[in-house]
């Protein structure tokens, strides 16, 4: 009984620090494996008690008290195992979800340590039905900053573009930029429901600006510059215009690190 009292503790400790499974217990008559009318109703219960369609698996284990023979006990377990799975199925459980129905014989127990041996013997006359739901999903709430586009971003979340810099005063893509953006836009294209704005940067100027001057231009539009030219080169790729938006920061958010990196994109998630 001891061994008993253990795997059930065992049992239940698990079930009370995971949400995911759940045990229930069913009682049968000695020597039999029937199931009672009262274990019908205890077992309908449980089973309306629970949200069929996120079960990922269930297991069904079966066991004998401690009187008769080794293999006579297996085969009633096994019994007993069966029979519920039979009503599960009736319950309208997947089959393929039922993983594992195995009989595990007798339990056995120390009669000179049970108070109670009839009644440690009745509940050992049981099928242990496992079951485990498909894992929640954890909401993300906190930003988090990546170098890759990924499925499960969030809005606010960073996309840094450590390939993508820019020249001094300039706002033309370099070759090793084009390539990186071009890994960007296959993955927008497989993820089509994000949506980014992309974010220009400037670095080394006074704070009084913020804004750089663009060579090209002459104008002191430089971080807009470098936002727009990603923008138009995302949809040169055939990203749709509609999931993309750009602006310039222009030197407001420094890394604190070399000036050549202050020289880049940003991508933010808008949308998911």
């Amino acid at each position: 009984m001891r061994f008993f009292t253990y795997i059930f503790t065992l049992v239940c400790v698990t079930c009370f620090a995971q949400d995911q499974e759940l045990i229930q217990s069913i009682y049968f008559d000695f020597d039999k494996y029937e199931i009672r009318s009262d274990q019908q109703t205890e077992l309908h219960k449980f089973m309306a008690s629970i949200d069929t369609t996120q079960i990922e698996s269930i297991q069904i284990f079966g066991y004998c008290d401690d009187r008769g023979k080794d293999a006579y006990n297996y085969d009633l377990s096994t019994h007993r195992a069966n029979t519920i799975k039979d009503t599960l199925l009736l319950h309208g459980i997947k089959n393929k979800i039922i993983i594992l129905i195995e009989g595990k014989g007798r339990i056995l127990i120390d009669e000179d340590f049970e108070i109670n041996v009839p009644k440690a013997r009745s509940k050992n006359r049981r099928v242990d039905v496992l079951v485990n739901f498909i894992p929640l999903k954890t909401i993300r709430t906190v930003n988090e900053t990546y170098a890759v586009l990924r499925k499960d971003v969030i809005v606010g979340d960073k996309i840094t573009l450590d390939k993508v810099l820019f020249e001094k005063g300039s706002s033309k893509l370099s070759r090793t930029s084009k390539t990186e953006l071009d890994k960007i836009a296959i993955r927008l294209h497989r993820y089509p429901n994000i949506q980014i704005e992309v974010q220009g940067h400037v670095c080394c100027t006074p704070v009084y600006q913020k804004e750089a001057i663009d060579r090209a231009t002459q104008k002191r539009e430089l971080s807009i510059n470098r936002s727009k030219t990603v923008y138009k080169y995302l949809i040169s790729r055939r990203v749709n215009e509609k999931r993309l938006t750009y602006k310039g920061y222009g030197n407001t958010q420094p890394l604190g690190k070399s000036p050549e990196l202050d020289r880049r994109v940003e991508l933010i998630i808008t949308k998911n």
